[in-house]
């Protein structure tokens, strides 16, 4: 199993982040020069990372990735086990992508600064998300999951996105410096990522 990961790229880091936290053996191919570039070109028509290569199984879309990841191998899982919180936990997943993955890693990507209206979407929605953290260990209660991934590898970018979260927001920081504090966050960092924090 290889999975093709951008050095930087958030959904490729998300599916890192699941590869250790289920201690999954997988080859992880960062795309820094041309002849993997164009490996993933012929393997993903979109040419994007990450895509995943499992014998004769492709798959691109890092959502998509992650929950094949927790099905093909279920232990420890990390989407709930009854549907209607499950169809939650996607639903959130699926808000964090729209509201602010997708935007964040096209300026990362391009190297552009964050517009000003997403800055603030950022900071007022952490803000607002960082009370539940008061009484919950994790995003969906108790247990790790999949929506974690996503939160995290953002949370984790912030400084390097100039993204200062004001008092407000302590819980949901001190959320995060317990989960970059996992060791299977840590061994899931690029060299570029833990650049991010180098100071």
């Amino acid at each position: 199993m290889k999975l093709y990961s951008g050095s930087q790229c958030l959904f490729s880091h998300a599916c890192r982040f699941v590869l250790r936290e289920k201690d999954i053996e997988c080859e992880v191919v960062f795309t820094a020069d041309k002849q993997v570039e164009d490996t993933v070109a012929e393997l993903n028509p979109y040419g994007e990372t990450p895509t995943l290569a499992d014998r004769d199984l492709v798959l691109y879309d890092g959502i998509v990735v992650n929950e094949y990841l927790d099905e093909r191998f279920p232990h420890p899982p990390l989407m709930p086990s009854d549907p209607t919180t499950r169809a939650q936990a996607r639903a959130m997943v699926s808000r964090l992508r729209r509201d602010w993955l997708n935007d964040v890693q096209v300026c990362m990507a391009s190297g552009t600064k964050l517009e000003k209206n997403l800055t603030r979407s950022l900071s007022d929605g952490l803000v607002a998300m960082s009370n539940h953290f008061s009484e919950n260990k994790y995003v969906l209660g108790e247990e790790f999951s999949l929506v974690d991934a996503y939160l995290v590898v953002l949370l984790w970018r912030l400084p390097h996105l100039q993204v200062n979260l004001p008092r407000q927001g302590g819980k949901i920081l001190d959320y995060g410096n317990r989960m970059f504090a996992k060791q299977s966050f840590q061994e899931s960092l690029s060299a570029a990522e833990q650049e991010m924090r180098a100071d």
